[in-house]
């Protein structure tokens, strides 16, 4: 017998991104990493927070404005991105965008 697993084949339709606003769908959770994908309208932004694991962004589709502490980047379809826990964080659409966040649990 196959263990568990989980398999998207197409993770941006997962998070089709509303009018005017964010959608978020946890995709896997378990004792290890919880999967959570976002579709953010165009201008919709997650406003600053830290978060208390280790995370990981990965912009799937779209484009993006991180800030992560002090620091500003532009990022698009393909950027991926490691946060320390406790890292200051926004994330801001800057055309409609698809995110993939994995929160790190170990």
């Amino acid at each position: 017998m196959s263990p568990a697993y989980t398999h998207i084949a197409d993770l941006a339709a997962q998070a089709v991104p509303p009018a005017q606003g964010i959608l978020s769908r946890t995709i896997h959770n378990d004792e290890q990493l919880k999967a959570v994908v976002f579709g953010f309208d165009q201008g919709q932004e997650l406003t600053e927070h830290t978060a208390s694991k280790p995370a990981i962004l990965q912009i799937i589709r779209g484009e993006a404005t991180l800030t992560l502490g002090d620091d500003t980047l532009e990022a698009q379809a393909g950027a991926w991105t490691h946060m320390p826990a406790g890292l200051r964080h926004v994330v801001k659409a800057r055309t409609p965008m698809v995110m993939l966040l994995l929160l790190l649990k170990s």
